[in-house]
């Protein structure tokens, strides 16, 4: 992969990591938080019931910013691009459109196939 595309990624990811931590704040922060007194039962039952929300949309930020961790951790170890199961390139193509990845498509649609069949 050229340099100027690992810079690229690199700015990319650095980014969005900034942009998922900044939200996770903001929700630990808002968590603390109080709402006040909620009388009549349905207003609560809306609250809790965004809040519940919210805390599945965190969780899923979470798990992503894991894997946006993994992948700075592979461009600086030099690893990022390369398929973690044959081995071969990973098009820019398709890091650009998910760069967290570490399958190229020809894999990751073999696993796809595979857990299609087996029901997972």
């Amino acid at each position: 992969m050229k340099k100027k595309d690992i810079k690229y990624f690199k700015e990319l990811l650095t980014k969005r990591l900034e942009e998922l931590m900044s939200q996770a704040n903001d929700t630990v922060s808002d968590m603390h938080t109080p709402k006040g007194n909620f009388p009549d039962p349905a207003d609560r039952a809306a609250y809790e019931a965004d809040r519940n929300f919210e805390l599945r949309i965190r969780d899923r930020e979470y798990k992503l910013i894991k894997k946006v961790k993994n992948a700075l951790e592979r461009i600086e170890n030099g690893t990022f691009g390369v398929c973690d199961t044959c081995g071969c390139d990973i098009t820019v193509e398709r890091l650009k459109a998910r760069p967290v990845t570490t399958q190229c498509i020809e894999c990751k649609t073999k696993e796809e196939a595979l857990e299609k069949a087996l029901g997972l």
